[in-house]
């Protein structure tokens, strides 16, 4: 097995995904009152169960609300004897992905970071704005957010989902435009989710014409991995969200959200955190993913095991002490060494991406005869169907929505000369450039990176003293474009108008639902609390990595200063650009490089050992006998799987949001 694990692989490791699928010569406008009503269904019944799950077990729903309110509605539309066509489908898959975003969910972390030991230690309790959350013990104790002192972070939330979504629209499509159409990227991820709508299009187009639901093999390996994530989603997750509704202490059959080894292994294993993960996602997910993405993960977890206890004993983490627990052990190691190499190998990730880039440009050549073709073909296209605008409306929008970031972060900073002007050079030089820089990779092959620290780095030279400027909304230093989107939507036919619409009608669902149920679950116990065991095991965790990074601009000695070494960022980047130059000179796949050279950061073995676990059992025991059919079975047997599971987590949330409904009367 370790011989086929390390035999050379493909030239081209993503070449599988690529020009799955032609674009149809109409395009339809797929959002109606059934669209509304899908996103109404998801916003209604999915949002709860995402956030419960979050904070319950650490994760969400995933793709579950997406497919399973297609489905519903294809067979809901069956029974009336009525199709559902492809741009109609993939508006319904859209909107209830997008409606997934639970923004008032933060305003659950807020109240938490305003009470933390974390921030209390580090000095920055008593600095943060009303604006972020309030913090008179006696409005945080009633647990509601349905109070005047609220209004200010919520009006925050607001402006910056609305803002936020309008610069993605617009900047997305801005450069769909510039790298689809005019330098013609194959984009060779979006052909793999359009290519499931198309499928279950077809399906539901065929059996409304033949009288009959015909039975294809993606319903019988959906509906296998349903039955499976319903069986274990009752054990790992239906268990304890049930009996949380009547006992303080929920019953787990399994720890959630890992068993912690580490105060076992510490006497051989120094600085070393150890545990596992029983949940099943991880190991249906190294399935999913590309092989060799896991194993360079794995590896990298290995050389982490090796390594910490060498750099232990030559006292480069000093901090740990034997008996300390994963979030302790993680948190100190973070502080004497792994911060700064860590953010040392992010920069030696970006700089291969940017690499990458430049050889692709140079490598990719429009076809044709340069920009005549170009206009030719797209004069050829029915632009005005597809919803195409003029390129000037995308500039004067990315405009206007960068200078609303940069006013309203400036009137909360008291108009702080430096924070305007970091800012300003973030939202109108640094973001367009990377952002198309991101897209162009994400454009040729599928993947994309981010700059680390820029966004961290600007609001420490800004020079601005305090804790506020962490929190204030800020031009995003490199957007998630909605470019892989609109690839979508242009290969099932779907009119970008239809998006555009849905968003419109998308935001105020978002509101009203994440701001309604964020409130109602704080109502049922305190977060954190053993009612949800992530919360209660992670945040504070989380808390302390953050306070590093605040309390650079609190003044005088910080942990921040302890913590960043230049010497080690140096060493970072020498060592991840050595270890790129080395693995891609042997010939291995770029999701191995990517994936070793972040594993040699700290990475948690309680997620990566059953993720490489599933890798192993796909590779080698279900691809030799379903052979090229396999990245086909597994990917709808994973979305079946997280839509059993889902399903199961959200009966049983439901089940624990009425029981706290009922109103008990005192006699």
């Amino acid at each position: 097995m370790v011989k086929n694990i390390l035999k050379r692989p493909r030239k081209d490791d993503l070449a599988e995904y690529r020009n799955l699928m032609d674009v149809p010569e109409t395009f339809i406008d797929g959002f109606n009152i059934r669209s509304l009503l899908g996103a109404v269904f998801v916003g209604m019944i999915m949002v709860p169960g995402a956030m419960y799950m979050s904070l319950l077990a650490g994760q969400g729903i995933g793709p579950a609300a997406q497919w399973v309110t297609v489905i519903l509605f294809i067979e809901v539309a069956r029974r009336a004897h009525k199709t559902l066509h492809r741009a109609e489908l993939y508006v319904l898959f859209y909107l209830a992905g997008a409606v997934m975003a639970v923004p008032f969910s933060g305003l659950l972390w807020n109240q938490f970071f305003v009470q933390s030991n974390a921030a209390k230690a580090a000095g920055i309790a008593d600095s943060l704005p009303l604006w972020f959350a309030p913090q008179d013990p006696d409005i945080l104790s009633q647990r509601t957010f349905f109070n005047v002192h609220w209004i200010p972070p919520i009006a925050i939330i607001i402006f910056g989902l609305v803002v936020g979504r309008i610069n993605q629209l617009i900047l997305g499509y801005g450069l769909f435009h510039l790298t689809s159409d005019i330098e013609k990227l194959p984009f060779p991820m979006a052909s793999v989710g359009a290519s499931g709508i198309v499928a279950l299009a077809e399906e539901s187009e065929h059996s409304v014409d033949s009288g009959e639901k015909q039975v294809g093999w993606r319903w019988r390996v959906f509906s296998m991995g349903s039955g499976i994530g319903m069986l274990f989603g009752l054990i790992y997750m239906g268990l304890p969200t049930i009996s949380g509704a009547f006992l303080a202490k929920p019953l787990m059959a399994f720890p959630i959200p890992f068993l912690d080894w580490t105060t076992k292994t510490g006497s051989f294993l120094p600085a070393v955190a150890t545990g596992i993960s029983f949940d099943l996602g991880q190991f249906v997910m190294g399935m999913v993913m590309p092989f060799y993405a896991m194993v360079g993960s794995f590896f990298g977890l290995i050389v982490t095991f090796v390594l910490n206890p060498i750099l232990y004993k030559m006292g480069y983490l000093p901090s740990w002490n034997l008996g300390d627990n994963t979030i302790t052990t993680l948190f100190k190691d973070n502080m004497d060494f792994y911060f700064s190499f860590s953010m040392g190998l992010s920069f030696a990730i970006a700089i291969v991406g940017i690499i990458q880039v430049i050889i692709a440009l140079k490598k990719a050549k429009v076809k044709g005869d340069g920009m005549i073709s170009v206009r030719e073909e797209l004069a050829a296209k029915d632009l005005k169907s597809r919803g195409d605008f003029r390129m000037i409306w995308v500039v004067l929008a990315y405009i206007l929505t960068t200078t609303s970031y940069i006013l309203v972060s400036g009137y909360l900073l008291n108009w702080h000369k430096g924070a305007i002007i970091a800012f300003s050079v973030i939202g109108f030089v640094y973001s367009p450039i990377m952002t198309y820089v991101r897209t162009r990779l994400e454009g040729v092959i599928g993947q994309t990176f981010a700059v680390p620290m820029v966004m961290q780095a600007a609001r420490i030279l800004s020079g601005f003293h305090g804790a506020e400027i962490w929190f204030v909304p800020v031009p995003q230093a490199e957007v998630q474009t909605f470019a892989v989107k609109y690839r979508q939507a242009e290969l099932t036919g779907t009119s970008f108008k239809s998006i555009w619409k849905a968003q419109i009608f998308l935001i105020p669902i978002i509101i009203c639902g994440s701001i309604f149920f964020a409130n109602f679950i704080w109502g049922m116990a305190p977060i954190p609390s053993p009612r949800f065991p992530f919360t209660e095991k992670m945040w504070e965790f989380t808390a302390m990595n953050q306070c590093i990074m605040f309390s650079s601009t609190m003044g005088g000695y910080s942990q921040f200063e302890a913590a960043f070494k230049p010497l080690l960022i140096f060493s970072g980047i020498g060592i991840g650009l050595v270890t790129f130059g080395l693995f891609s000179g042997l010939g291995l796949p770029l999701v191995f490089v990517y994936g070793a050279v972040r594993g040699l950061g700290q990475t948690w073995p309680h997620t990566v050992i059953p993720q490489f676990l599933g890798a192993l059992v796909g590779r080698f025991y279900f691809q030799p006998r379903f052979k090229e059919n396999w990245r086909k079975y597994i990917t709808v047997g994973a979305a079946g799987f997280s839509c059993g599971a889902g399903l199961v987590t959200i009966l049983g949330v439901g089940f624990t949001f009425l029981k706290n409904a009922v109103i008990q009367l005192p006699f």
